[in-house]
């Protein structure tokens, strides 16, 4: 079976989050993907070993130290056959390793750079937690479980690889492309900043019928949002759908209860599971499966 990305090569410099998710998205429609890392290795692989592996699964990963003209010229070698090129570093940082005017030395290669922030800010230090602060997708004291921004992040380069590629078939340059992380991060929180989500908002609580309730023994989440979902909630839980009513009936019994109701009903509820380490769970993704 062929993939939209068989044939294309890809070389990634990018480390810790975006990067890995993103090479990771292009291998799996079919690319071939070399990792570079320096030789202190990829932070992601020391923090998180387990899915470290499952990105980069099927790829081949290469050591070179860029800061050594021995490595720098390896890596020129790479990309002379190369059709795309991420990295992700601060544009100084691309200037001293001789990659600003990578698509003019290659022209038929794409770039596609990420970087924390644009403009005056450019060279600003930032990771996921520092974007989240500012874009109101933060819950104070509470850490996020999700990294937001690194996870839109990895989409828009992928999006920003397919556009590098059609340009090439329509012009013959591929070019160069900026992913935001900061921007990602503001996107997702437009649902904050436009009163969809959030504390009394709609879909933040105001909603008795869009919410979290605790059972009996945990939690579940109820999403019938729509009329015909809250009606099928009154009727099959015998209460007015208000918040009062629904907590006292959804504390009467455990979660595995409310399910069973629910798949019968036709009514969107689940269980609200914790986390589990990957280890010994069962695989959620196509890429985990595989691996």
């Amino acid at each position: 079976m062929t993939r939209p990305l068989d044939g294309i090569h890809v070389v990634s410099l990018a480390i810790n989050l975006p990067g890995p998710l993103a090479a990771a998205r292009l291998h799996d429609q079919g690319a071939r993907v070399t990792k570079v890392e320096s030789p202190t290795g990829d932070p992601l692989q020391a923090v998180t070993p387990g899915w470290y592996a499952h990105l980069t699964a099927g790829q081949e990963v290469t050591v070179l130290d860029l800061k050594d003209p021995a490595g720098r010229s390896r890596l020129d070698v790479l990309l002379a056959t190369a059709d795309l090129l991420i990295t992700a570093m601060r544009p100084s940082a691309l200037h001293r390793l001789g990659l600003a005017e990578v698509t003019t030395t290659f022209p038929r290669l794409g770039h596609i750079e990420i970087v924390g922030y644009d403009g005056a800010q450019a060279e600003s230090p930032g990771h996921d937690l520092n974007y989240q602060a500012v874009h109101g997708t933060l819950t104070p004291p509470a850490m996020p479980t999700v990294p937001v921004a690194d996870m839109i992040g990895a989409e828009r380069v992928v999006t920003a690889a397919a556009l590098a590629l059609l340009d090439r078939a329509g012009t013959g340059s591929a070019g160069h492309r900026r992913v935001v992380l900061d921007e990602a991060a503001a996107d997702a929180g437009a649902a904050v900043r436009h009163g969809l989500m959030g504390p009394g908002a709609p879909l933040g609580g105001a909603v008795a019928t869009y919410g979290i309730y605790a059972c009996a023994d945990s939690h579940v989440a109820l999403g019938a949002l729509e009329p015909h979902f809250a009606a099928r909630v009154k009727e099959s839980l015998g209460v007015e759908p208000t918040h009062e009513h629904l907590a006292r009936v959804f504390a009467e019994r455990p979660t595995s209860h409310w399910e069973a109701l629910a798949q019968k009903a036709d009514i969107p509820l689940n269980a609200v599971l914790a986390p589990k380490p990957l280890v010994g769970a069962a695989p959620t993704t196509a890429r985990e499966r595989q691996s």
